[in-house]
């Protein structure tokens, strides 16, 4: 094992977690009637079997995580350079008023945007925390952010969920509040946030059925998490019944902040270039695609090309890091890899966008956008960014991520839903045909679908008024100078060797 490896750990072997949570931010009481949110540290239920075991589990496979992140590296899915963040390290508290946000990747990352910027407006002094888990989540966090807010949000990777690397991170950050969002929940890491009093919210919470049958087997750990958080708010009433039943029992549904999100930027040159090479041809887009779903769009391609001279379908996979394993497919259909520097040539049948933070210009261009993730068992994507831009919706039949909001477009007449059976190539071939044929058609269903996607415009001030009273006042001394807040004292380490840390 390496000397960084040791370091990382803090030891040369894992120090076992304590099986109780101590306060590391005691309050001083406030009488009944003049507390805020703030004031009503949660205590959290006895730990669970599974909660203790979890703790466990998790220190012991701390040494072998580092070599972990390395090879996840390797292929791309981690940045070299900034692993550090991944064991809690490269805190940099700035003074004052900070408010933690972890969106675990890309589509919760896109959620949450509208509500900083809703949270910037209503409280000038306050600084961000953005942790995210994927690197194309943090690219488009740095791409989408704009110039007045950037210098108030920072970013960091979600350390892992090791107890250890959890304490190091809370403790050099020291957040005044916390915002989950949507299910991204490791219990370590939110018992340790909450065992430091730090009022936590879950937002936009989601909790799919076949996520809540798993949680109910583990129902004193479910109890655990979600008994840690002083609000609840979720993206539909079903999810919200789900929260309740497992543990959250104030969860509310306010709306979906999907439905509030900005449409997709897309770059004016890049714009005006490509729809000059594309020029009337007609063109359709597969957006955010899983694997299995690629061969299947290029299956469609070869039917649908004979009937549609000129047909430019075009790729964009959820994962641009795929984009050499996706281009093999293609086999001998002229193919252009934008990730590679191709360009869109007159002979180009494909168009491959493995690239990040395009996905405006794509939608922009094309008549009609087929909705990845699907027609595999992955539960869809965001169907609202297309139909923000007027592009009309095809989705295939698993889309549990979706089913209020795909409900409410099918109900206004806003998406065409895929049989995929018998065979899931023809049906989406079958699909796009009949949008290219008939285009009044696709406009009219475009239409519905971008009134049910303007419907939440004013949810994210609503949700920045909700979150409001977890933070503390803006005269309130919540950092000491350099960035450190002022804290009592605090117990760690292992059963029967607990030592005083001073944290002043």
């Amino acid at each position: 094992m390496s000397q960084e490896d040791r370091k990382v750990r803090g030891g040369n072997a894992p120090e076992p977690p304590a099986s109780s949570e101590t306060w590391h931010r005691p309050r001083p009481p406030v009488p009944d009637g003049q507390q805020t949110a703030g004031d009503r540290g949660r205590v959290l239920p006895r730990p669970s079997v599974l909660a203790v075991a979890w703790r466990w589990t998790a220190t012991a496979l701390s040494p072998v995580l580092p070599l972990h992140l390395r090879r996840r590296a390797a292929r791309g899915k981690e940045i070299a350079a900034r692993l550090p963040e991944r064991y809690g390290e490269g805190a940099d508290r700035p003074p004052g008023r900070l408010l933690w946000l972890h969106a675990a990747s890309v589509g919760e990352t896109v959620s949450v945007l509208p509500l900083i910027e809703a949270l910037a407006r209503r409280e000038p002094d306050l600084r961000f925390l953005v942790t995210t888990g994927t690197v194309t989540s943090a690219a488009l966090l740095a791409d989408r952010l704009s110039a007045a807010l950037a210098p108030r949000v920072a970013h960091r990777f979600v350390p892992l969920d090791v107890p250890a690397w959890v304490a190091r991170f809370l403790d050099g950050w020291r957040p005044d509040a916390a915002v989950f969002v949507e299910s991204e929940l490791w219990p370590n890491l939110v018992a340790a946030t909450a065992a430091r009093g730090i009022p936590m919210a879950l937002v936009n919470a989601r909790m799919s059925a076949r996520a809540a049958r798993r949680w109910s087997r583990a129902p004193g750990l479910a109890q655990r998490v979600l008994s840690a958080f002083m609000l609840v708010l979720a993206q539909s009433e079903d999810d919200a019944a789900r929260f309740r039943a497992l543990g959250a029992s104030g969860a509310t549904c306010p709306g979906n902040l999907k439905f509030a999100a900005p449409p997709l930027p897309a770059d004016a040159a890049a714009l005006a270039r490509l729809a000059a090479l594309i020029g009337d041809r007609p063109a359709w887009v597969a957006a955010s695609t899983h694997p299995g779903e690629e061969a299947l769009v290029i299956a469609a391609h070869r039917r649908l090309a004979a009937a549609h001279p000129g047909l430019l379908t075009i790729i964009v996979p959820r994962h641009p890091e795929r984009g050499a394993e996706i281009a093999a497919l293609a086999g001998g259909i002229p193919l252009a890899q934008r990730g590679a520097g191709q360009d869109l040539g007159a002979d180009t049948q494909i168009l491959l966008a493995d690239t990040l933070g395009e996905l405006g210009l794509w939608y922009r261009l094309a008549r009609l956008a087929f909705i990845g993730g699907s027609l595999v068992p992955h539960g869809g994507q965001n169907p609202l960014e297309p139909a923000r831009l007027g592009c009309p919706v095809l989705v295939g039949p698993h889309t549990w991520n979706f089913t209020e909001i795909l409900a409410r477009m099918e109900a206004a007449g806003g998406l065409v839903r895929i049989d995929t059976e018998p065979n899931p190539a023809a049906a989406l071939a079958e699909a796009v045909a009949a949008m290219l044929t008939n285009r009044d058609r696709g406009q009219a269903q475009a239409r519905a679908a971008a009134v049910v996607a303007a419907e939440q415009a004013g949810l994210p001030d609503r949700i920045a008024a909700a979150l409001a009273p977890l933070l503390p006042g803006p005269d309130e001394n919540t950092a000491a100078p350099g960035g450190m807040r002022a804290a009592a004292s605090e117990t760690s380490g292992p059963p029967g060797e607990r030592t005083k840390v001073d944290r002043t």
